[in-house]
């Protein structure tokens, strides 16, 4: 009876084991932390969804865009994550990659091919982050104000001129034509991306400004606005306002963000339904070659503890299935072109103009990737053509400014 009771005893000393042991080896659940501005997060769901599919589960941290760079900076004084998976903003590309925030991420030739914003994000050869929300230029007219004046829609910055001022002697609008002139990070990308869609050439190989397109547009720029034709409070304005002129009908043309389809689409927002239509930016001699994306990206913390994890996030949501979703749930833009084709192709993406084949013409303007120095070389050039617009100086001067102060930039990098 002892040796039946002693065996009992032994089996069940066993069966306790095997359970610790199974409990000990099972594969414990990993934790991310995802640090966003509160447009692009993901729904409870989609997260759900991720957190069955890979066993990843997924903490979200939404911070607003103005923070993350500050919570991201002051994380690595201490050589930590501010978060796994974090915002990465193209202006923010050269610093990070500087400042070594960033954890390389490799991605398949198909990925490469379907999003060619990855351009902007790709320094050396490395992949620091991956564009989720595509937003590059593309030009907008009003039919119905083109039509009365007896216009076409232009092709070259020349003829956007004469346009503008032919609508205002023609008394149909006061101020046809808009463009930001605020101090501020609009009015310096919209220097670039017109400098740009001109010959493709903004910055030197040096990363200096190449002074004969630069001026073409500041020529352009400062005429605009001595004709009378861009609406003097755009000098104060936020960038995002001067480009709602469109919606409202007091503007007849702009080049701007591609969320304004939609947004002419929207009658909460367009007092002008059925009278915006997109089409390609202009150029300096046809319709331009290249436009400039200024998207936004997810990338890995080079102090993560989890990057296997936190790279198999950053692809599971800017898969071609997440960006469908992320555009169905939060309208942002695909960076995919499968998945953009698609949207176009289904009539999800409506009135869509001249979208799929501005977008396939996405370049970067910065030969050698974007600057560490961008903040500061922003600030000038904001601040020079604003008080160019405003009169305080001459075209010849505020490039003076602008290129004096960058060259500074250069030679202390």
């Amino acid at each position: 009876m002892k040796k039946v009771t002693k065996l009992f005893f032994f089996v069940f000393v066993f069966i306790l084991a095997l359970g610790g042991c199974s409990k000990e080896d099972k594969p414990k659940e990993k934790t991310i932390t995802f640090m966003i501005p509160d447009w692009g997060v993901p729904t409870d769901k989609m997260l759900e969804e991720f957190q069955k599919e890979k066993g990843i589960k997924v903490n979200v941290e939404t911070v607003s865009w103005d923070d993350i760079r500050n919570k991201v900076s002051v994380a690595a004084t201490g050589k930590k994550a501010a978060a796994d998976v974090m915002e990465v903003d193209w202006s923010w590309v050269g610093e990070f990659k500087s400042a070594g925030w960033l954890a390389p991420i490799t991605l398949s030739e198909e990925t490469i091919k379907d999003i060619p914003t990855l351009e902007t994000f790709t320094v050396n050869n490395e992949i620091l982050a991956v564009p989720y929300a595509n937003d590059f230029r593309i030009a907008y007219y009003n039919k119905d104000i083109y039509n009365k004046a007896g216009l076409k829609a232009p092709i070259t910055w020349e003829e956007v001129g004469n346009n503008m001022k032919s609508i205002k002697e023609q008394g149909i609008l006061k101020y046809p034509y808009t463009l930001p002139l605020n101090a501020t990070e609009g009015t310096t990308t919209a220097l670039i991306w017109m400098t740009f869609m001109r010959d493709g050439k903004v910055f030197n190989e040096n990363g200096s400004l190449n002074k004969e397109n630069v001026m073409k547009s500041l020529n352009f720029i400062n005429e605009m606005v001595k004709e009378g034709v861009i609406n003097p409070a755009n000098l104060n304005m936020k960038d995002i306002d001067t480009y709602r002129e469109i919606l409202s009908g007091e503007a007849a043309y702009m080049v701007g963000p591609t969320s304004f389809i939609a947004r002419a689409n929207d009658s909460n927002q367009s007092k002008v339904l059925g009278q915006i239509e997109a089409v390609l930016p202009p150029g300096e001699n046809s319709t331009a070659k290249v436009t400039m994306a200024l998207p936004e990206a997810i990338g890995v913390s080079a102090y993560s503890e989890n990057k296997e994890a936190a790279t198999e996030f950053v692809k599971w949501y800017t898969s071609p299935k997440i960006q469908e979703e992320l555009y169905n749930k939060l309208s942002t833009m695909p960076t995919r072109m499968s998945v953009l084709n698609k949207l176009i192709n289904s009539g999800e993406i409506a009135n869509s103009g001249a979208l799929l084949e501005t977008a396939k013409r996405v370049k970067s303007p910065f030969p050698m990737g974007v600057p560490d120095y961008y903040s500061e070389m922003s600030r000038t050039i904001s601040n020079s053509v604003n008080k160019m617009a405003s009169g305080a100086i001459s075209p010849e001067m505020a490039f003076e400014e602008m290129n004096s102060k960058i060259n500074e930039l250069i030679e202390n990098k």
